[in-house]
């Protein structure tokens, strides 16, 4: 069992991909990986708005879980393991939450979803602060509601403007 939570945390192992590139680097782009994983898998959720929002807190319970186990299981010690990938992906899961699937918008959120969890402006931070998997997790998923609410801003001024 502990070999299927750590397959899930880490994305299938995508996030030893990196190591085998730059093994001294402490910020391998693991992260990054998680993310360009999430994006295939949006095709795969559920079209209706209400339902895809039920599965994605759904996913974020199940994220806290799988990481809090990971994490328990002994191989992804510390806050916030750079291996454990199941965050980023959540988090992107939120960033596309009511966008439409189309590749300019998956590229804005993905890009922007990126950046708010490298920075980690308020309130981000606040979650990245907490000692557990739910920090771990919810720092990202704040990330992308950021990413998300900046997105459905910009679509509110276009269509206001007449794009």
């Amino acid at each position: 069992m502990q070999t299927v939570i750590n397959a899930l945390a880490t994305g299938f192992y995508i996030s030893y991909l990196p190591a085998l590139v730059i093994p001294f680097k402490k910020n391998t782009g693991a992260g990054f990986l998680g993310t360009l994983l999430a994006v295939p898998f949006v095709f795969l959720l559920p079209q209706d708005y209400i339902l895809y929002l039920v599965c994605l807190m759904a996913f974020w319970a199940f994220s806290v879980w799988v990481c809090q186990r990971a994490r328990l299981g002994g191989a992804y010690k510390g806050h916030d393991n750079p291996r454990i990938v199941i965050d980023e992906i959540a988090g992107y899961f939120t960033a596309v939450l009511f966008l439409p699937r189309t590749w300019p918008y998956l590229l804005a959120a993905f890009v922007l979803f990126r950046t708010f969890d490298t920075l980690k402006p308020w309130p981000v931070k606040n979650f990245d602060r907490m000692p557990n998997a739910f920090g771990v997790v919810f720092d990202d998923v704040s990330a992308g509601l950021l990413a998300n609410i900046v997105i459905q801003l910009f679509i509110i001024i276009a269509r206001q403007s007449g794009f």
